[in-house]
């Protein structure tokens, strides 16, 4: 068998053109399992589960992205580039900061600010792009949440690239409002600009950074249910 990409196992059309895309594979197991009829796995390579399956009668794949900038990189461009994916949800965790935020919450983010040389290394020195997620998508999520009963928090991220990081200012981000970080939105929206197709990032708080709240392991892979319907009916509804 020859495979389409290099680290997707998957033939053509076995892959839906809206891919939610967790970070963890063992979400992308339980989300598929969960919450999809009629599921096909559709990728095993390097354990990064990938399955397709129906949700409301609507095609739908789920593809675990693995951690941070560089591995969501790979398997956004291959999906977009290799699938024809044209929706791509980061359905994942986000550690908390500011007063307002608390474990659990749900957030949409709007923008992905990030400390990635992504940026410096596409644009050249002096260039500051802003990672922005797509409107529709955005729209079409805060609309579904509202009429589930579901209250988010909409606005900017931190897409960091490193887990363990000392050095940040993290008061001065809560200040200017950032909402909380994680590591892989802002790859994920500047990809698909680059591509013209549609991103956003739907993320419940795991933990929260500055009072040191958290959720177990075992939470974070399967509690999450109303992010996982939310992104499941932005997929289905925005055009």
């Amino acid at each position: 068998m020859i495979l389409m990409s290099t680290h997707i196992g998957a033939q053509a059309n076995e892959i839906a053109e809206v891919v939610l895309m967790p970070g963890d594979p063992l979400r992308a197991k339980y989300i598929a399992e969960t919450f999809l009829e009629d599921i096909h796995q559709y990728n095993t390579v390097r354990n990064a589960f990938g399955y397709t399956g129906s949700y409301k009668g609507h095609r739908v794949s789920i593809q675990a992205s693995g951690m941070g900038i560089p591995s969501i990189s790979i398997y956004a461009n291959e999906l977009i580039q290799f699938y024809g994916v044209k929706k791509l949800i980061r359905v994942g965790t986000c550690g908390g900061m500011g007063t307002d935020i608390h474990v659990r919450d749900v957030v949409i983010a709007q923008a992905a600010s990030t400390d990635s040389a992504i940026i410096n290394n596409t644009f050249g020195s002096g260039m500051y792009y802003a990672p922005t997620a797509d409107f529709k998508l955005l729209l079409a999520a805060h609309t579904a949440a509202q009429q589930q009963g579901i209250t988010v928090k909409v606005g900017n991220i931190l897409s960091e690239d490193r887990f363990y990081n000392d050095e940040i200012d993290r008061n001065k981000l809560i200040e200017y409002g950032i909402l909380g970080s994680e590591m892989e939105s802002a790859a994920l929206y500047m990809l698909a600009a680059k591509y013209h197709v549609q991103a956003l990032a739907i993320l419940t708080i795991s933990n929260h950074i500055i009072t040191g709240e958290e959720t177990t392991a075992e939470e974070r892979e399967k509690s999450f249910n109303e992010m996982i319907a939310l992104s499941l009916e932005t997929a289905i509804s925005a055009d």
